[in-house]
Order: C-alpha cells, then sequence, then structure tokens
C-alpha cells in the first residue's frame, strides 16, 4: 500500500530559486509552497544557477546554467528521483546557450511528462527563440502562460496548438495588513500621497518618465512621493555598473524634488514589497516594452488593490480593461503626470478602481492559483499512468 506522502504528486521544478535575487525565483517559491500548502503535491527544486548560492532544503541539486553537460545529467537525475512531473519555468537568460538552447538537452532526454511556464512571449522571435519554444511546444504536455495575449502570439506566431495552452494568473501572496492611513502613519508618510514602483532596476522600466511626471505633478501637489523599490539588476549592474540608477539618481537632483523622490536600493522581501504596495496610492510601470506579456509587479499591485497607473504594454491593458486603473502613452511623462493628477484630485475616483482592483486581485492569490496547477497536474499525470498502464 502506497504511503499517504507517496499518494501526493511529486512535481520538480527547473527554475532559479531563492537566494538567487530574480522575480522567477521568487514566482517558483510561492507556487511550490502553496501547491505543498494543498497537501496533495510534494515539490523539489533543481536549480539553476550562475553562482554559488546557499539553498534551502527543497533544492534536490543545483546546475551551472552555462555549462551544456550539466542539462543531460540534470535530466539523468530528475528520471532516477521518481518524479511524476517536471515543471520548467522558462525565461530568457537563465538558461544557457544561444537563445537558451541548453534548454533542450535537458527535455530531450525526460522521461517524465513535464510542463512549461512562459514568463516571456516574444511576439517577434529570431529563428532560434521561435524553434525553442516550438520544441518545447511539441515536447510538453501543457504550455501554461498568464495572459490571453500570449495565447495569441503563441497560435499565430509559434503555431503551437491551442490545445496545448492554459492560460493561470500570476500569484499573488495572500497577507493580512494594515490600513493604508496606518502604515502611512508608522513610515512617517501621513498626509503623503504615495506613487510606488518596485523590481530589479534596468532601462527598460522607463523610470526616467516616471520621474519627470513625479516633477510636473509635485508643483501643485508638492505631497507626493514617488519610491523607487528595489535593486539595480545583476546582469545591468555587472554589466554597466550603477549607471541607471545614477542617472535617475541626477535627475531628481537636477529637478529639485529630492523630497518627492525616494530610493530604496536592494533586494525587497514579500513582507516589503506588500508593506509598501499597501500604503501605496498608485502603482506605476512606465516600462519601455511594447511587447511585455506578463509583469510579475504589476500582478502584485493588482492582488493588493492598487490603482494602477501604465504604459499601455499588452499586460498592463489586459489587466486594466475593466477600469482597474489607467494607461498613459509610452515614452511620454506628460501623459503618466495627467493620469497621476486624475487619481490625485478626483479621490472617488480612486476608490472605485481599488474596489474594480481588489475584486481582480482575489483570483490571483497564490492558493487560487495553486489549485489551478494542481488541477492541470493531476489531469495530465491521470492521463499518462492510464495510456501507460
Amino acid at each position: 500500500m502506497q504511503t499517504l506522502e507517496r499518494l501526493k504528486k511529486r512535481i520538480v521544478f527547473l527554475s532559479t530559486y531563492p537566494p538567487r535575487a530574480c522575480g522567477i525565483a521568487t514566482f517558483t517559491q510561492d507556487l511550490a509552497g502553496a501547491l505543498a500548502q494543498t497537501g496533495k503535491a510534494e515539490c523539489h527544486i533543481a536549480a539553476i544557477s550562475d553562482d554559488q548560492y546557499d539553498y534551502p532544503d527543497e533544492v534536490l541539486f543545483s546546475m551551472n546554467q552555462q555549462d551544456p553537460d550539466a542539462y543531460p545529467e540534470a535530466a539523468g537525475r530528475i528520471n532516477q528521483f521518481g518524479a511524476d512531473a517536471l515543471m520548467i519555468e522558462h525565461e530568457y537568460g537563465i538558461y544557457g546557450g544561444r537563445s537558451g538552447e541548453y534548454l533542450l538537452k535537458l527535455t530531450g532526454m525526460l522521461q517524465v511528462p513535464y510542463f512549461v511556464t512562459l514568463h516571456t512571449v516574444l511576439p517577434r522571435p529570431n529563428k532560434k527563440q521561435r524553434e525553442i519554444i516550438q520544441s518545447l511546444a511539441a515536447g510538453c504536455k501543457k504550455l501554461v502562460t498568464m495572459s490571453f495575449f500570449s495565447v495569441r502570439v503563441l497560435e499565430d506566431v509559434y503555431g503551437v496548438d491551442p490545445h496545448k495552452i492554459v492560460v493561470i494568473p500570476h500569484g499573488v501572496p495572500r497577507r493580512a495588513v494594515s490600513s493604508r492611513e496606518v502604515l502611512k502613519k508608522q513610515e512617517g508618510l501621513a498626509g503623503r500621497f504615495i506613487v510606488s514602483t518596485f523590481g530589479l532596476l534596468s532601462p527598460s522600466k522607463g523610470l526616467e518618465y516616471g520621474i519627470d511626471a513625479v516633477a510636473r505633478v509635485a508643483r501643485k501637489h508638492p505631497e507626493l512621493l514617488y519610491l523607487i523599490l528595489g535593486q539595480t539588476h545583476p546582469v545591468i549592474k555587472s554589466r554597466d555598473g550603477e549607471q541607471y540608477r545614477e542617472k535617475l539618481e541626477n535627475a531628481v537632483q537636477d529637478y529639485g524634488i529630492s523630497e518627492n523622490v525616494r530610493f530604496v536600493n536592494r533586494y525587497l522581501t514579500k513582507e516589503e514589497i506588500i508593506r509598501y504596495l499597501s500604503l501605496s496610492d498608485i502603482y506605476m510601470t512606465p516600462y519601455l516594452g511594447r511587447e511585455q506579456a506578463v509583469s510579475g509587479t504589476l500582478a502584485y499591485a493588482v492582488g493588493y488593490g492598487r490603482v494602477i497607473v501604465s504604459t499601455p504594454y499588452p499586460y498592463a491593458t489586459e489587466m486594466l480593461a475593466e477600469g482597474q486603473g489607467l494607461l498613459a502613452k509610452f515614452h511620454s511623462s506628460a501623459s503618466l503626470a495627467k493620469c497621476i493628477l486624475q487619481v490625485i484630485r478626483h479621490p472617488e475616483m480612486q476608490a472605485q478602481m481599488e474596489k474594480k482592483t481588489a475584486e481582480l486581485g482575489k483570483s490571483m492569490m497564490w492558493d487560487r492559483v495553486a489549485e489551478n496547477y494542481l488541477d492541470l497536474f493531476e489531469t495530465v499525470i491521470s492521463e499518462q499512468k492510464g495510456e501507460t498502464a
């Protein structure tokens, strides 16, 4: 007779993992933890590494992302472990080879069913990028994406069978938090109107436009405070140092708005992120990428019922479709400023938007998202066992 423990689905995740500072790492930790909380899954990690890390016990092994021999070796270890399935978290830059092609050395040797969550779906991929996604789609049981925009791209650009694609929203941790007014008072920010942005800093985030917008609004609303939360992206820092952050800091000084912009230069814990979001009036993503299909930071903001001001990249457009925020033009600080002013000057509109955003956010809490993944795993694994019986 099987033990109760072995009746659980044994899922291995191939992904980056904390303490590596990476959004995919945090996503995987949250999803694996939420699945374990259901009592129906036993989750383990095969960690993709770019350095030496002190990993927690749930990490079975780590592998050097730039070592081509590590990939078939990892496939062998996953096969021998007796996993029911492998969940691959796919993002460009975390797998070695051209466009991450080393990953195919692993999937080509797997003897267990695998799933792939696509964190980026490029509408205009190069030939190698298209071939990799097509290969993953052909071999996996299901491709998981977090937006309906990505479904259309996968069908039209990559030729993926729509029956292979599942949409599951990006998850958000469920935490009890104090009211915005209480949190502001605790942080010495009572009476301030807070706009925030968090995440790893890079030029693609367009934060210079956010700062310019704040400079415009602060002339008439000195109570405005813009919190730029997070350290510089490790890849950007290793290549360019702190040039981008210094450019932003210099802009703040040039505008004379040092009382209206505050940098928090560190990798934030989930608890810190949630606290900062909960005391914010607006969450702003002035991103420059017109094709961004998913934003984990925006998902968090929706989960905690914040009004969103964003450029109209696909994920933001999709998430704000029912009036959860305001869309500004790309590369336009004037447009961002106009949106911020609308919210400051119309508190009743802010309240209505927050209500709509909070309602959407309920469906994005990790416990609900984990149930969606669990249903997917159970259905496919059961079908697999039926076919091999």
